[in-house]
């Protein structure tokens, strides 16, 4: 990839028309399209002002590319902007790009699906199936998830947060030899997050046949693959006339899984009839709780794999303090701060 891709790359991510970009580099907007279209190459000053205003520096520009991105790779609403998609993919490329020099530099890469994995489905039921074959596959058994997003990238599942659209909840794809990548958005309540993870987990799997819907089949095998049937009967009982909002509130928290997606599964598996479940949904609307559920709130997981890696690197010398804050991202001295703020202190008094 050129110079001038990686220069449009990082435009559409800052959400900039090549006018502003001009404007803000001091050059005019004919000079950025022909940057962009490879038919000139910025001067050193003009770099460094492209890396001010785009806030990369100006490596970015010159590293190698070993991903690209292209917009079918893409699943996002109709309604999201197209300059909003732009932004998001070169998110996604950046952190990307990232993750897999950091995975080279020990040569791993986590297997993703077993072999025997029967994925084709044709009902519901199938799904439900799929759903409960994969936990016994990867000896989840039928309890809650403590963190998803560890399995997953136990898995071989790339798990990425950015920065998103009020329109835009996940995406996912796959990536030549690199494996299958689910990229959410970022701070959504914990539960919606581990519903959207496990949903695009559900589009990574499932080969939906004879006409089976397949968000319908997704969303089926999300809420399968949190909460398996076995669970739902031990914790609901076979048969309910209603549930209880608090009752809710307390499974949620046991297993990650959203108040109303605990009404819908309950619905589906014939526990609760489709008449009470439309009660407490219109019983949602009216509280304003289907925009945000009462009570405390789960938070958001946070994926840690790259930086475990990034870590084992830096305490092997494999890498320099340098390259270990350009794979992170961010300097050294930020990245200690930001884990201390989690961590309660620990470990910028260890690194000092």
């Amino acid at each position: 990839m050129s110079i001038g891709e990686r220069i449009k790359i990082a435009r559409r991510a800052a959400e900039l028309s090549q006018r502003d970009m001009a404007k803000a580099v001091g050059v005019s907007a004919m000079a950025i399209s022909k940057y962009e279209r490879g038919l000139d190459i910025p001067s050193s000053g003009v770099l460094l002002r492209l890396a001010q205003a785009l806030a990369v520096k100006t490596e970015y520009f010159l590293r190698p590319v070993t991903v690209t991105l292209t917009t079918p790779s893409f699943r996002r609403r109709t309604s999201l902007p197209r300059k909003k998609e732009y932004a998001i993919l070169g998110q996604v490329q950046e952190w990307l790009e990232r993750y897999l020099d950091t995975e080279s530099l020990f040569g791993e890469s986590p297997s993703f699906l077993p072999a025997d994995l029967h994925r084709r489905v044709a009902s519901l039921e199938q799904v439900e199936q799929v759903a409960l074959d994969l936990r016994q596959s990867w000896s989840l058994g039928s309890d809650p998830i403590e963190s998803l997003v560890e399995v997953l990238e136990d898995r071989g599942i790339k798990v990425g947060l950015v920065e998103g659209h009020k329109d835009f909840d996940a995406l996912t794809f796959w990536i030549d030899d690199g494996g299958p990548v689910i990229v959410v958005k970022r701070d959504l309540p914990g539960d919606r997050q581990r519903l959207n993870l496990a949903h695009e987990l559900g589009h990574l799997i499932l080969e939906p046949q004879d006409g089976l819907d397949e968000e319908k089949a997704a969303y089926r095998f999300a809420a399968a693959f949190l909460v398996p049937e076995s669970a739902a009967r031990f914790e609901l009982g076979s048969r309910r006339r209603v549930l209880d909002f608090y009752e809710l509130h307390l499974l949620k928290h046991k297993y990650g899984l959203s108040m109303q997606a605990w009404v819908y599964r309950a619905k589906d598996l014939g526990i609760l009839s489709e008449s009470s479940a439309t009660r407490l949904f219109r019983q949602f609307r009216q509280k304003g709780w289907h925009r945000l559920e009462p009570g405390d709130q789960i938070p958001p997981e946070e994926p840690k794999r790259m930086k475990r890696l990034v870590l084992r690197a830096l305490a092997e010398d494999v890498v320099s303090e340098f390259r270990a804050a350009e794979l992170l991202g961010m300097p050294l001295r930020q990245f200690w701060q930001e884990e201390a703020e989690q961590h309660e202190g620990f470990p910028v008094a260890v690194r000092g």
